[in-house]
């Protein structure tokens, strides 16, 4: 193994080298060796032997390299970037990028970045709204007096079972479901054909998973779901009055008074939070960005990039993407369009990171839960469902970062309150 180390500037250096053909062999026959000696599994019929040994021999090319350049391991950032790969006469020539963390000067004063604003005040025809809209959430659901057909705005009880390519498919399926029909709850044109539907009905409804659907396995495919109507319910608000306010507080000295101030707190906080995402932190990583200087981590980068590409490309067509595989300028273009705003995300994510840890900021992962099932409850998704989602596309880390950074930004507003 032959390994040299090119510094590119500051942070990011440049590992270089050959691997020879017979270090790859041999990891492959120690591989095949030691496997042999293990009991035999279902997994271990699908085992690549060639596979894992370049991984191996990839990864002992990337600590070579650490180890030549003295770089230390802890400050290595993400994951490193494969810039060539090439089967040479007797050896396998690497390039990888790396990069180790940039120094931020957290020292300098930014705190006089934050924008001034005046804190919102609730009216009482917003609190009255909000309090009557509650209300009506709350109200429980009743059947309907008199059996009429399925309108738009109705709340309907079904039963469905889902079907693709005649076969049943995991999660299509469910009894006594209430869904608001024209509440966009399910996929596109499933609500729509309940319309017009009686009271013991059963009805084909034919749709189509959207191709960016969340489950890969169900992504694009035409979908028919058998569907049986059972009754239309209303909800009928109680009595806004002291009674109320005591049922909704739990508090038996409540009045109704007391649920105004709580709904009061409530409507400024989300008038507040308004006004800080439109207005207050696009200022205030607007001016972050501009007050901080350091060279960003290549590597990083790149894959941030490829991360938009890929966010950019997801509703595109199968003519689309194979016309961006084909065409290698286009495909270059496409990377491009989408690098300063990779640079600038990289570059706030590494300024959050390092201010949250000097002002002692952090985020624990009850948070992360309890902030997903907030965002679930709000945009009529399963809270489970959501959080499960997060996990298994690693997301979870994101949105982590997502609540640090809101967590700083709201600890910088709290010096500039006007």
């Amino acid at each position: 193994m032959k390994v040299t180390v090119e510094k590119v500037d500051d942070i990011n250096f440049i590992i270089s080298g050959t691997v020879e053909n017979s270090v790859l062999e041999d990891k492959v026959t120690k591989l095949k060796e030691q496997a042999a000696k293990e009991p035999k599994d279902e997994e271990s019929k699908d085992v690549n032997f060639e596979q894992d040994a370049a991984g191996q021999v990839f990864k002992d090319f990337i600590d070579a390299g650490i180890k030549e350049g003295n770089l230390a391991v802890e400050n290595i950032l993400g994951q490193p970037g494969l810039k060539k790969y090439e089967q040479q006469d007797n050896c396998i020539y690497f390039e990888v990028e790396v990069a180790v963390s940039p120094e931020i000067n957290v020292d300098i004063d930014y705190k006089d970045i934050a924008p001034t604003y005046t804190k919102p005040t609730a009216s009482p025809e917003a609190v009255e709204a909000k309090i009557v809209e509650f209300a009506q959430k709350q109200a429980p659901f009743t059947k309907l007096e008199k059996a009429k057909p399925v309108e738009n705005g109705d709340v309907a009880v079904i039963d469905f079972t889902g079907f693709i390519d005649d076969k049943p498919f995991e999660g299509g399926s469910a009894e006594k479901f209430n869904i608001k029909v024209g509440s966009k709850q399910f996929i596109p044109g499933f609500e729509e054909q309940l319309v017009g539907m009686e009271y013991g009905e059963e009805r084909d409804v034919i749709v189509s998973f959207p191709k960016d659907y969340s489950a890969d396995d169900l992504a694009g495919k035409e979908a028919k779901f058998i569907v049986k109507l059972h009754e239309i319910q209303e909800q009928k608000a109680e009595k806004i009055d002291d009674a109320f306010a005591q049922k909704v507080l739990q508090k038996p000295d409540a009045t109704l008074d007391t649920l105004k101030k709580q709904f009061a707190e409530q409507v400024t906080a989300e008038e507040l939070s308004q006004i800080y995402m439109s207005d207050l932190k696009p200022k205030i990583v607007k001016a972050l960005l501009e007050k901080f200087d350091f060279t960003l981590p290549n590597n990083i980068v790149e894959q941030e990039i490829d991360a938009k590409v890929r966010e950019k490309t997801r509703g595109f067509s199968e003519e689309q993407h194979k016309s961006y595989m084909e065409d290698k300028g286009k495909f270059k273009e496409l990377r491009e369009s989408v690098r300063d705003d990779a640079r600038k995300s990289i570059k706030m994510a590494l300024i959050v990171e390092a201010l949250a840890k000097k002002e002692g900021i952090d985020v624990h992962e009850q948070e992360v839960i309890a902030a997903l099932g907030y965002q679930a409850t709000m945009t009529g998704q399963d809270p489970q469902a959501l959080l499960k989602y997060y996990q298994d596309n690693n997301l979870m880390t994101s949105a982590k970062m997502g609540l640090t950074e809101d967590k700083l930004f709201g600890h910088i507003l709290g010096f500039h309150k006007a």
